[in-house]
C-alpha cells in the first residue's frame, strides 16, 4: 500500500470500516501525517452529527402502551393437586375444604406480589428510557450545535478518539470506536482541563465499542480534557497521569 493510498483511507478509518491490516498502516501513518489527522476528526465528528441527526425517537403512545400492557400481563396461579374427597366421610371433607381455601389464599397473596412486582418493574423501566431519552438528546443538542467544534487525538498512542464541545450548550460529549480492555479493577476516566486543574468529567462504559459519552458536568472554564485510567468507581482526583490530554481549539 503507497502513501497516496493511504491517504485515502481518512474516511473509512473514521467510521472504523478498515479492516485490522490497513487499520494498522493508516494509523501508522497517522502518526507522520497533520492533515490525515485533521480529516479524520472532522469525518468522525460528522458521522456522529448524521447519526444522531437521522435517529428516530419512538413515538410516546408506543411506550406507553408496552408499558401498561406489561404491568397488566399476569401470571397463571401454580396447579394444585388436590386429593378426591370422600363423601362417607366427613373428617377429610373438611380437611380438604380447608386445604382448597389456603391454596386460594396463597394464590390470591401470590397474584398480588406478581402485579405489583410488575408495576415496579414497568415503572423502573418508564423511568430509564425517560433518562436514557434525555441523555441522548444532550448528546445530540452538543453535535448540532452551530458552535460545536471537534478535536481529535490519541488514547495509548494506540486508539484514534475525538472530542466535541460546545460553549453555547456548555457540555462536551467524547466518541471513540473502543478503548482497550484494562483489569476489573480499573476504569477511563474522562477529566475537564481547568487550565491544568483536572476535573472529574464521568467515566467511560467498560466493553463496549463506538462509544459516545456525555461528559459529566459543565463545560465552564474548562480549556480540554484528559483520560486517566482509575481505580474502579474513579476518583476525585487523577492518580495516574494521563493516558492522553486533547486541548479545545482557541478561536
Amino acid at each position: 500500500m503507497t502513501a497516496a493510498d493511504l491517504h485515502t483511507l481518512a474516511g473509512a478509518y473514521a467510521v472504523w470500516a478498515l479492516d485490522e491490516d490497513e487499520r494498522r498502516a493508516f494509523e501508522a501513518h497517522l502518526d507522520q501525517c497533520e492533515s490525515c489527522r485533521t480529516e479524520v476528526g472532522e469525518f468522525q465528528a460528522t458521522a456522529a452529527r448524521l447519526a444522531q441527526a437521522t435517529a428516530e425517537t419512538p413515538p410516546p403512545a408506543m411506550k406507553q402502551q408496552v408499558l401498561r400492557r406489561a404491568a397488566l400481563v399476569r401470571h397463571d396461579p401454580p396447579e394444585v393437586q388436590l386429593p378426591a374427597p370422600r363423601s362417607h366421610r366427613a373428617a377429610p371433607v373438611r380437611r380438604a375444604q380447608a386445604f382448597i381455601l389456603a391454596a386460594s389464599v396463597a394464590a390470591a397473596a401470590a397474584l398480588g406480589g406478581v402485579a405489583v412486582w410488575q408495576y415496579q418493574d414497568a415503572h423502573d423501566a418508564h423511568q430509564q428510557a425517560v433518562q436514557a431519552e434525555a441523555h441522548a438528546q444532550q448528546i445530540a443538542a452538543v453535535l448540532a450545535a452551530p458552535d460545536a467544534r471537534t478535536v481529535s487525538g490519541t488514547v495509548n498512542d494506540t486508539t484514534r478518539a475525538v472530542v466535541v464541545e460546545s460553549r453555547s450548550q456548555n457540555r462536551a460529549v467524547f466518541l471513540t470506536p473502543g478503548l482497550p480492555a484494562l483489569p476489573a479493577d480499573k476504569v477511563y476516566q474522562l477529566w475537564y482541563d481547568d487550565a491544568g486543574t483536572m476535573r472529574p468529567a464521568g467515566l467511560v462504559p467498560p466493553g463496549t465499542a463506538n462509544q459516545t459519552v456525555l461528559l459529566t458536568g459543565a463545560l465552564g472554564p474548562a480549556r480540554g480534557m484528559g483520560i486517566t485510567v482509575e481505580p474502579a468507581g474513579g476518583s476525585p482526583r487523577p492518580t495516574s497521569a494521563p493516558i492522553a490530554l486533547m486541548a479545545f481549539p482557541t478561536t
